[in-house]
């Protein structure tokens, strides 16, 4: 597969790199963990099998030989050769077609999976890239225009074309903040009962500076009781962040295994994907969980994501 133009960030993504946090190597993998597992199973992947990552715009490129590809997650219009072609569904290509996914009408990551997945070298296990440790996907960095992604081979029992998928969580009203459920916690203790209250109470608004590492969030100020250094320990995927300056950020699949600021609460993982599609300037609400509703939410989810493929 060439990449004839590359888009502002695209890059290979498999479901991540397990077991070096302890030595400082984030886990990485998709941003929109449902939106990605949905695109490689209506072509016929393994759910872990590299796709790529789209930003904000996708990439255009050529196939080389017949393949299924699908297209999931932000609402980018799709291409082929020139005309329109549905999204969430397994289409059909023919070497030398190419396809394009254009810029995002909504969200902000959309997968496109291709049968056989993308066949980088693994690094550590993964071809998912990091791009700070220049680790995976391309040389451990985006895609760029003139790039050949090299194609696994396709399985004798890929999906059908036409094959389709819903989406794994309804959209936002237009203009509504993302709802996040979150579980207070693991420095909760280091915030006044008015910080808290401020958190769960008030809408926060993403920020340009915000990334794969991090959500950056700017609203209310988040009081703390006792200052917002602690000693180092290990950051959980979802955790929210306040520094000094009071402001939320919510730690991503690039972040940092450990830190040294407070904690306030963590984002459940079943709420991951829908921030990792939303755009800066738009606001979230933080919805306070217990464990076992966060549990049962997740539970549900699954269950949805497992039904979310139409049968042919």
């Amino acid at each position: 597969m060439v990449v004839q133009e590359a888009g502002p960030l695209t890059t290979v993504q498999d479901l991540g790199r397990a077991g070096y946090l302890r030595v400082g190597v984030p886990t990485s993998g998709p941003m929109d963990r449902e939106s990605f597992v949905l695109a490689n199973r209506l072509v016929g992947n393994p759910d872990g099998a590299a796709a790529l990552e789209c930003t904000l715009m996708g990439p255009r490129v050529a196939l080389s030989d017949a393949r299924l590809v699908a297209v999931t997650g932000a609402d980018m219009p799709v291409t082929l050769n020139g005309a329109p072609v549905e999204t969430w569904t397994a289409i059909a290509v023919a070497a030398g077609d190419v396809l394009r996914l254009a810029a995002a009408r909504s969200g902000v990551r959309a997968y496109l999976a291709v049968s056989g997945g993308i066949d980088t070298p693994p690094a550590l296990g993964s071809r998912s890239t990091y791009l700070r440790g220049r680790l995976g996907g391309v040389e451990g960095r985006a895609v760029r225009k003139g790039d050949r992604l090299p194609l696994g081979a396709a399985s004798a029992a890929m999906a059908a074309p036409g094959r389709r998928a819903h989406p794994p969580r309804a959209a936002e009203p237009a203009g509504a903040p993302a709802m996040l459920h979150v579980v207070l916690g693991p420095q909760d203790d280091r915030f006044t009962a008015a910080g808290i209250a401020t958190l769960l109470e008030s809408e926060y608004e993403m920020t340009p500076q915000s990334d794969r590492m991090g959500a950056r969030f700017k609203g209310p100020r988040i009081e703390h009781s006792r200052g917002h250094d602690i000693l180092s320990d290990g950051i959980a995927l979802g955790a929210v962040q306040v520094v000094g300056d009071g402001q939320p950020i919510v730690l991503l699949a690039d972040r940092q295994s450990t830190g040294g600021y407070t904690k306030i609460a963590t984002v459940c993982s079943f709420d991951i994907g829908r921030l990792a599609q939303v755009k800066p300037g738009q606001r979230v609400r933080y919805v306070l969980t217990s464990v076992e509703q966060a549990h049962a939410i997740g539970r549900a989810q699954r269950a949805a994501l497992d039904a979310a493929i139409e049968r042919a």
